[in-house]
């Protein structure tokens, strides 16, 4: 007699079969998309989000749609999680993870870097909800400890930090958090599910750009929320389907086949940034290398302790970087000087510091000098794609050669 097979798989398997299973009527092997918007329906069947949960078929994809749900399982699976909700960006993923969690009145305490938007959206938006927020240096859960109140609701870090990755202690958070009765959130976009898995640290929910690393290929938009299956069916009926930030079928699609190779990917990501990363740290123009990997970063210990992957995101500093910036990214020929992040292909961007404070991050004379500490007067934030390593190293030498 045939064994069944395990339930618990390894993470190469799960990244390429949760949520899928061959077409019951054509056999395909691969995901189909299903791009209608509207399902033939039995007569009496409600059409009132309030009527809405697992059982419900399918009859409207702002309701859900069987490309999106397979998305959406996978991610639950490759984080060990109940649930996930797909969002038309992470930014709709944010946003929806704040509308869901905050009420006029409560407190929010959050990583004083964070993504750009998600900074800008808790500079204004947030306030002028009636919601007050406490921006704190998380690489220290002190600061956390210290910054709670008894109206604090939810605690939000990300980590690696968006763009100076810098790392918070996400166990410790995650207890400091939950002995004050908050919820305790984290944006793994830097990580991906390959090198953290929040939720198996105390996490309630996790949040990624499905944009960068999940997709991979620089090609489709898309956030995701993942948490317990009661908060998700919450989140997808009281935000989802009612402010409308849905993922497209398409983008489900394109997506879902990035996060078959993830495993794999991160692998190559990871041992690219490595070379990269040392050959930078040894490179007579660059001042400093930031990389989790290296021994060199602030925060090394936390790194091997809570990292399984380091990933492929490495900022640097060269002399005068503003001036730097132009000069180098005319030079380059493999590496593409752009924003984002995660794509097979290697981007980097230069980020003055005077901007970022300017624009994005409201920070204390404390917070502003933890914030120098890792990106000095302004970074080259680098995302080392799939190239060969030897390529990347060339392209680099090549561009520094000129400053």
């Amino acid at each position: 007699m045939t064994p069944e097979p395990s339930p618990v798989r390894g993470i190469r398997t799960t990244a390429i079969h949760a949520g899928e299973s061959p077409d019951p009527v054509t056999g395909a092997s691969a995901p189909s998309i299903v791009m209608s918007t509207a399902f033939v329906a039995d007569a009496g069947v409600s059409f009132s989000a309030e009527d809405f949960g697992d059982n419900t078929p399918y009859l409207y994809t702002r309701w859900k749609n069987p490309t999106v749900d397979q998305l959406e399982k996978k991610l639950a699976a490759l984080e060990g999680a109940g649930g996930s909700v797909a969002f038309a960006s992470g930014m709709a993923a944010v946003t929806a993870l704040l509308l869901y969690t905050l009420r006029a009145g409560d407190h929010l305490v959050i990583s004083d870097i964070s993504y750009a938007a998600t900074a800008e959206m808790t500079n204004e938006l947030l306030p002028r909800l009636g919601i007050g927020v406490t921006k704190v240096d998380m690489s220290d859960p002190a600061n956390v400890k210290a910054a709670l109140r008894p109206n604090t609701k939810l605690v939000y870090a990300e980590s690696p930090a968006n763009p100076i990755l810098r790392l918070t202690d996400l166990e410790a958070v995650g207890r400091i958090a939950h002995e004050k009765g908050a919820r305790f959130a984290v944006d793994a976009t830097f990580a991906s599910p390959i090198g953290i898995q929040p939720t198996q640290l105390g996490a309630d929910f996790v949040l990624h750009s499905l944009t960068k690393y999940i997709n991979g290929h620089g090609d489709a938009i898309g956030g995701a929320v993942i948490g317990s299956a009661q908060d998700m069916a919450a989140i997808k009926k009281e935000i989802a389907i009612r402010t409308g930030g849905i993922l497209s079928p398409f983008n489900a699609w394109l997506i879902q086949r990035g996060a078959a190779t993830l495993p794999l990917r991160m692998r190559a990501h990871e041992e690219g940034a490595h070379a990269v990363a040392q050959f930078l740290e040894e490179h007579p123009k660059v001042t400093r290398v930031i990389y989790p990997g290296l021994p060199s970063h602030p925060q090394y210990a936390l790194a091997q302790k809570q990292l399984k992957n380091t990933s492929g995101m490495i900022t640097f500093q060269v002399k005068d970087g503003l001036a730097a910036a132009p000069v180098i990214a005319k030079r380059l020929s493999v590496i593409h000087y752009a924003v984002s992040l995660g794509h097979q292909r290697s981007l980097v961007f230069y980020l003055p510091t005077r901007d970022m404070l300017r624009t994005s991050f409201k920070l204390t004379p404390a917070q502003e000098q933890s914030f120098r500490a890792f990106a000095g007067d302004g970074i080259f934030r680098l995302s080392v794609g799939l190239e060969d390593p030897a390529d990347l190293i060339a392209d680099l030498a090549h561009a520094l050669d000129g400053i």
